[in-house]
């Protein structure tokens, strides 16, 4: 990370969230479940991270971009 990214982490971020591999591979195959959309691990964090800590977003509205599909299908990981 660079210099003038973490001065503005420092300044404009609350908090930062991590999601489990586990999780991430639960929240992918949940939109495709849901939604139809193979999406890459990276776009699915902010689910995975919603699905790990509940009560963090419990009767809140929230908004998750889902984007790309850089994912090789023959190694989906569900």
């Amino acid at each position: 990370m660079g210099s003038i990214t973490f001065q503005v982490i420092r300044e404009k971020v609350d908090d930062i969230y991590t999601a489990k591999e586990e999780s991430i591979i639960q929240a992918m195959k949940l939109i495709w479940e849901r939604m139809k959309i193979i999406v890459e691990p990276s776009s699915a964090v902010p689910l995975a991270i919603a699905i790990e800590n509940k009560d963090l977003f419990k009767n809140k509205k929230v908004g998750i971009i889902l984007s790309g599909g850089n994912v090789d299908l023959n190694h989906l990981p569900f």
